[in-house]
């Protein structure tokens, strides 16, 4: 069984999310750091304003930070788009040795993941992790354009507009500042995912589909590490929304682990349900990336939480495989996160 636990010692110590209107509106929409309530951006175009939300993130990440462009390393990004135009027109400004990748909903976890094993491993001082998506020019290349005003299927999942960026660098245990009561986030192992084949056809219902990639990944690692879901304050998974959710609790305790004290779903936390009419809950690469960076990240270092797992899940299907008869495969990749 390929693929083993990888240890690292990476911090990550900036971040930065930028969320359109929708996304201000839900529970979270106070806690981003930069919102449009027209999605636009001042953009054109859907595809430019993905591309504009990058460079805000990025911007408004290495600020925090207090570091300039020629500080990092590497840089690795990824969205939705073909050939992740979004990631390479928003980002090719910054001079930044660059890296696109595509992950699909996992795009945020796999760029935090090889952006900490890079810094781990000494290949540079400084990297950089963005990712983003944007619901109109998602809805455009994978389902019909916003005009067309398609039925959505109730298990159907809103693509969060939003982008998040990240900072990480390599971390040294005599500059924890525990005692100033400023924590910081280190991510300690990282598990690369398996792609998954769950027999799910429906590309508007993601969440069945990717949730068995999830149940694969947390189990070995579990196995792996000797650990259990108690020994976390939260199990992150990002995006299954409510129908993948359900079916990972599910599949998690026939396999002798209830994970259901523990576990959260960024597709669950983005919106209202109730209210916003989202069907199944979130899902993009924005989506577990805004989460994260504007909620999940200023808890550990307040010291909310202290240990937990951030686990994202991607489709990897495109428009066309599906007409071709294929099913929709899955990946999750995994960190481990603590509080120093």
């Amino acid at each position: 069984m390929g693929g083993n636990v990888m240890k690292t010692r990476a911090e990550i110590f900036a971040s930065a999310s930028v969320a359109g209107g929708k996304e201000f509106n839900g529970p979270l929409g106070k806690l981003f750091d930069f919102c449009d309530p027209c999605d636009r951006f001042g953009m054109k175009t859907w595809e430019k304003s993905e591309s504009e939300m990058q460079r805000l993130a990025l911007n408004i990440a290495l600020a925090k930070g207090e570091i300039t462009p020629e500080d990092v390393g590497a840089l690795f990004a990824g969205d939705l788009l073909n050939q992740c135009v979004g990631s390479a027109y928003g980002l090719h400004g910054f001079g930044i040795p660059y890296i696109g990748l595509y992950g699909a909903c996992s795009t945020c976890a796999e760029s935090l993941l090889l952006a900490s094993l890079m810094v781990s491993h000494k290949m540079c001082n400084l990297a950089a992790a963005v990712t983003s998506s944007h619901y109109c020019s998602a809805e455009r290349q994978y389902r019909t354009p916003l005009e067309y005003g398609a039925q959505r299927a109730p298990t159907a999942q809103w693509t969060v507009t939003g982008a998040g960026a990240f900072l990480v660098r390599g971390f040294h245990q005599e500059e924890s500042t525990l005692s100033s009561g400023k924590g910081k986030a280190v991510v300690r192992n990282c598990l690369i995912g398996r792609v998954q084949d769950s027999g799910v056809a429906d590309a508007a219902n993601m969440g069945a589909a990717m949730a068995p990639a999830a149940l694969d990944t947390l189990c070995r690692f579990f196995k792996e590490t000797q650990t259990t879901p108690e020994t976390y304050d939260l199990i992150l998974t990002g995006d299954l929304g409510y129908e993948g959710s359900d079916i990972l609790r599910s599949l998690m305790k026939a396999e002798g682990y209830d994970i259901d004290s523990v576990h959260n779903d960024c597709g669950r936390m983005i919106y209202d349900r109730e209210s916003q009419d989202v069907h199944g809950g979130g899902s993009g690469c924005g989506c577990s990336a805004v989460v994260l960076s504007a909620d999940i990240l200023p808890k550990i270092k307040r010291g909310e939480l202290s240990r937990i797992l951030f686990l994202a899940t991607g489709a990897m299907m495109s428009p066309d495989s599906l007409k071709q008869g294929e099913k929709v495969l899955a990946v999750a990749h995994l960190l481990e996160i603590e509080r120093e």
